[in-house]
Order: structure tokens, then sequence, then C-alpha cells
């Protein structure tokens, strides 16, 4: 074993080395580590648990603005990434090379989500568009040639409030899609509209009964003290929809309708309501069976919500400015993304760090797992040869992460078994 520090092999002894110097180099190294043992508790780093983070696997270099928004396919055959241009691409996961990009939006992208034969976008030029997805893919060259890629038809599009950058969510049926947006007007309330026949079922979910003065707002903000909408997922429960909402004061509301369509909010009963943060959500993610759900701010804190029973938690963090969050799909693990850059994993269970991962340079404005568990493929390439079980395998175990530095990273991480249960 080398003695001297940071060599992996002792080099030779030059004619004027000193000895003396030498000798005492282990004599520093446990005077630092006596040091370390004598410190407080809560100051101890315990550096022989600690991970080695790994590398990204590949870096997409296709985007030419940032990065605003990334989804991957149920089959993980996908990589759909938007960026603050307007454009969204979609990446094979076999071959790591674009297949199709166009320009979706005139603005930058809030979100995009593949529905079956469907792909779903929506940006800040307050439109969402229902595009065909394209099934017979050609492989493209690089940044100059992904103008020329086919471009998916577009289906229908709805006009939608973008005042508060909040994504859409999808909640997919036997006969339709219902998707939750914030309300056309006021930006504190929501709406559920179905897909494809376009119809509002239910309007201003959250709106005030008992509210003093004006119905609508002077600046389309709302007149409740809890502030815009911020993220929003929908679920269904036994035989109600239930719509989990993070608001502008840091708050989280969890409300619940039995009805099929409702106007002014009405049937709309608030479960519960916590509020964990100090500054507004950034981002809120929930875990595949809508059990739990988890938020970021620009705080340094991370709140935990279960939507059974309605308990919460807030754990702190030792950086603040997150910006972006997902949970995997067995719900043991969640990855953080922070304005600096970089993305933080944690136990769900102890909110104990699992590693950081550092490859972006600006604001990690997206991140995205595989899944555990995907479905049957429907890639059409037949050049592509089967999988075998240690590469899916694999890729089930990807991370992807996107930043305003306009990159995308893609990472395959370590199964964290031992480590989530601790």
């Amino acid at each position: 074993m080398s003695i001297l520090p940071n060599a992996g092999i002792l080099p030779p002894i030059p004619d004027t080395f000193d000895f003396e110097a030498w000798r005492k180099i282990p004599q520093r190294r446990h005077a630092r580590e006596d040091a370390i043992e004598d410190a407080p508790k809560d100051t101890q780093r315990d550096t022989t648990r600690e991970l080695v983070p790994p590398p990204p696997i590949h870096i997409l270099r296709t985007h030419t603005a940032p990065v605003t928004a990334l989804f991957i396919s149920g089959d993980n055959e996908r990589i759909y990434s938007g960026d603050f241009a307007g454009w969204v691409i979609c990446t094979l996961t076999r071959t790591l090379r674009p297949v199709v990009s166009w320009k979706a939006h005139e603005d930058g992208l809030l979100g995009v989500q593949e529905c079956g034969e469907h792909v779903i976008t929506q940006a800040r030029d307050n439109k969402l568009h229902v595009w065909a997805r394209v099934e017979e893919y050609s492989l493209i060259g690089g940044s100059a040639a992904l103008a020329e890629s086919r471009t998916p038809e577009l289906k229908y599009s709805l006009d939608v409030n973008a005042l508060n950058y909040c994504r859409f969510s999808v909640l997919e049926t036997a006969h339709r899609l219902l998707i939750a947006l914030p309300n056309l007007v006021e930006s504190s309330e929501a709406d559920i509209w179905t897909l494809p026949s376009c119809q509002r079922l239910h309007a201003a979910i959250g709106r005030e009964a008992k509210a003093q003065g004006p119905i609508l707002s002077n600046d389309g903000r709302g007149r409740g003290a809890s502030g815009i909408i911020m993220s929003m997922h929908l679920f269904s429960a036994e035989t109600s929809l239930r719509l989990l909402l993070a608001h502008e004061n840091g708050s989280v509301v969890l409300r619940s309708s039995a009805r099929p369509k409702s106007v002014e909010g009405i049937s709309w009963d608030v479960i519960w309501s916590v509020k964990s943060h100090v500054e507004a959500v950034m981002a809120m993610t929930v875990n595949k069976d809508n059990t739990t759900a988890f938020t970021v701010s620009a705080d340094h804190l991370i709140g935990r919500y279960d939507l059974v029973t309605g308990e919460s938690e807030k754990f702190k963090t030792k950086q603040g400015g997150n910006g972006s969050v997902a949970v995997r799909d067995d719900g043991r693990v969640c990855a953080v993304g922070g304005w600096d850059g970089k993305i933080r994993l944690y136990s769900t269970k102890t909110f104990k760090p699992l590693g950081t991962l550092k490859y972006h340079k600006a604001s990690c404005q997206a991140v995205a797992f595989a899944h555990s568990d995907p479905t049957l493929p429907t890639v059409s390439d037949d050049e592509d040869e089967e999988l075998d079980e240690s590469e899916k395998a694999d890729r089930s175990r990807w991370l992807v992460g996107a930043g305003k530095d306009k990159l995308v990273s893609v990472w395959s991480l370590m199964s964290f078994e031992k480590s989530s249960r601790q």
C-alpha cells in the first residue's frame, strides 16, 4: 500500500529526499483522524460509508436551448425532452440517438408526456397540444439535421393558462383522458378537461365559496391566501376523483369529488391541507401507486405526504434551492435536482443521502426515473436486436436529468436495496 497521500505507486527516492518530512506524514494523517473523532457528532462525516457517485453513461447534446421538461415512455424505449425554445426531441434508449424532433410550441416547454398512441405537450405559449406518436423511426444526424426529421401529426389543441408555469396532470381511463390544468382565468384554481372531446368537466376547483368581494381577481392570481398553483396531480380513489395541489405559499392541499361534473368548485371538498415550506413549492411528484407525494422548494426542506392517512413530514437538507423532483417506481428512492446543477439522491424512508450526481453546470430543471416494471416495448425498428435480461435490468435503473446548460444526462444507478431500507 502506498504511504504517500494521493499516490498510486511509490515514486523513486531522489538524492535530496527529506526522510524526516516523509516519516511525519502518517502522524499528520492520524492527527487529522483524531480531530474528526473529537469533533461534535453532528459535524462528523462517515467517509467509510459514502458512495462514490458514478459519471453519466451518456450526454445528449441535441438541444440548443435550456432543457425544461423530461419524460421516459412506459416501456423505457424513448426519452422525450423539451426545451425553452419550444422544441421536443424523442431519443431511443437502445441507441441513444434522436429519432424525432419538432417545433411543438412558440415558447418554452412546461411538460411532455406519452399517453398510448399520443404525445401531450404544454408550453408557456398558453397552448396544450396532443400529437400522434410517430411509430416508424429513422435515425437522424446531429443538431443540423434535427429540423429535417418527421413532424408528428397534430390531433387537437387546448387554450390553457400558463401564467404560473404549472405543468398539466393526466389521468388515463379506459375510454378517455382526463387532464388537470390551471383555470383559464384564475391561476389559484384548477380545471379538469376530457380528451378527445376537449370538454371541461370541472371548473374553478379551489374557489372559496364564502369569499367576499368580486368573483374574479384583478391580476388573475386569485384572491386566496394560498396563492397560485405551482404543481398538481390528478388521480382516482375508489369512486371519486382526487386532485393534489401545491401552492405558491408552500402549502399542499388534497381535494376530492364524486360528481361527474361541477362548476365554481362546488363538491370539491378539502380532505386535508398542510404547509411544509416557507417558500413557493417549485416541484411535486407522486409515487406510482398514488400513496405518497414529495415536494421541493427554494428552501432547504423536502416535504413528504401520505395521501391515504393525510400525515405529512418535512426533512431538512444541507442545501437550498431545488427545482425538480422524481421518485422511483418502487417508491424507495427520490431524486432532487438543484439550482446548483447537482442531482441528489435520498432514501424516501429516512431521507438519508444516497449520493450526489455532479455534471450539469447550471440549474437542473427536470429529472426522471426509468420504469422498474416497464410495459411491453412498442419499437418498430427491426434493425434493433432484442435486449437481454441484464441490459433490460440495467436500463430500468436509469435516471435522466436535464439542465439549463442545454444538456440531458443519462445515469445508470445501483439498486440501493440495502441503503434505501435504512
